[in-house]
């Protein structure tokens, strides 16, 4: 036997995996969670009701609000908009087991004023000015897509009030940096939590997701939440 004719059989063997490798994906019955988001803190909150993401997908769109749109048409469209540009990403078309794909946006608003991420701290100062001694609205909007091409969508309104916030607690809190890469210019997990004397509806939301609400929708469409669910061995048994 020549050493070509090795060869040649090692690359049909290789070929032949190959083609089979789609297949046997195609075929998976393991379900995949994709959740199209850069968000840590959506991250540690679908943690901590014990679902973990398979795979993280980030999107980047244009997040420019339209002249007009509320802000809940504005915040419901980021969601969707989210969703259509993840569908298209190469590493979630590849994917053939049954699949969630799962994205969220999240805003901060004063009456039909948007209170988006502050660029700079002149602007995260002046979004902590107007909350200031007031009461304003986060709203939520959740998309998922299920296996079978359907869509679910979820919108959660949530009131908080702040208190009448000082100038040194102002300029204390934006030295703290914690106001950078969020709505309305502040965190109400981190230290702005001590600006809030009311929350009416959901703080995970406030935070960036609505936990109860994202969990009722994936055990509502089929996805093993439950299965999912840390489990202690029990201990061996007493001889």
């Amino acid at each position: 036997m020549t050493e070509q004719q090795p060869a040649n059989k090692a690359a049909e063997a290789a070929k032949e995996e190959a083609a089979a490798a789609p297949r046997g994906r195609k075929e998976s019955d393991n379900p995949v969670l994709i959740l199209a988001s850069a968000s840590p803190r959506r991250l540690a909150l679908l943690e901590q009701v014990g679902i973990r993401p398979d795979l993280l997908c980030p999107v980047d769109i244009d997040e420019t609000p339209r002249r007009r749109e509320t802000p809940r048409d504005y915040v419901r469209r980021m969601a969707l908009e989210k969703l259509e540009a993840a569908k298209m990403m190469p590493q979630v078309k590849e994917i053939f087991a049954p699949r969630w794909l799962l994205t969220a946006d999240t805003v901060v608003a004063v009456g039909r004023r948007i209170l988006g991420k502050a660029e700079d701290m002149e602007e995260a100062r002046a979004h902590l000015k107007l909350l200031s001694g007031r009461s304003h609205r986060v709203f939520t909007a959740v998309c998922l897509l299920t296996p079978e091409g359907k869509l679910r969508k979820r919108l959660v309104d949530t009131k908080v009030r702040f208190k009448r916030l000082s100038g040194a607690e102002i300029e204390a809190y934006l030295l703290s940096d914690e106001w950078r890469g969020k709505a309305g210019a502040y965190a109400i997990q981190g230290l702005a939590a001590a600006f809030v004397r009311h929350i009416n509806g959901s703080h995970a939301s406030v935070v960036g997701l609505p936990v109860y609400e994202v969990a009722q929708l994936l055990m509502g469409t089929g996805f093993p939440v439950l299965a999912r669910w840390p489990r202690k061995e029990p201990p061996p048994p007493l001889l």
